[in-house]
């Protein structure tokens, strides 16, 4: 269950956009802030279908796109597989294990992201850098 300040983080970046905090968008960003393991679409719908029945893939699909749009979640796009979707807004890169298929957060210290937005050239201006690892876990 969405705690007080997600809904007022939800709430108030969806009003920055000119949009409603409806159920089955808080529902959706709850399904992704209880289980922070970058799940698909497919995913988040056959969670979110468990408590809230009416909920159409459709509208999954949708409040994914608003979300990601409103900045509460990132949607991580790696290789030819479905995007995923990450509740962490932190600068991170992901670890993706190639014989489990999850994917795993993994800090990235300011420090370091500094270090590579200075690789640039002067002429160039990154809004975000986008790290991921390919390979397999210790366990996997």
């Amino acid at each position: 269950m969405l705690t007080q300040e997600s809904k007022s983080l939800l709430s108030d970046s969806l009003s920055k956009s000119g949009l409603r905090s409806t159920p089955q968008r808080r529902h959706v960003f709850d399904v992704l802030l209880t289980r922070r393991d970058h799940p698909t679409a497919d995913e988040v719908y056959a969670r979110a279908k468990t408590d809230m029945a009416s909920i159409s893939l459709a509208t999954v699909y949708n409040c994914l796109e608003t979300l990601v749009g409103c900045e509460l979640i990132r949607q991580v796009n790696l290789e030819r597989e479905p995007s995923r979707f990450c509740p962490n807004l932190t600068e991170h890169a992901h670890f993706h294990c190639k014989k489990s298929g999850r994917i795993y957060d993994i800090d990235i210290s300011p420090e370091i992201t500094q270090s590579m937005l200075s690789l640039l050239p002067k002429e160039y201006e990154a809004q975000a850098i986008e790290l991921h690892y390919l390979g397999t876990g210790p366990n996997e």
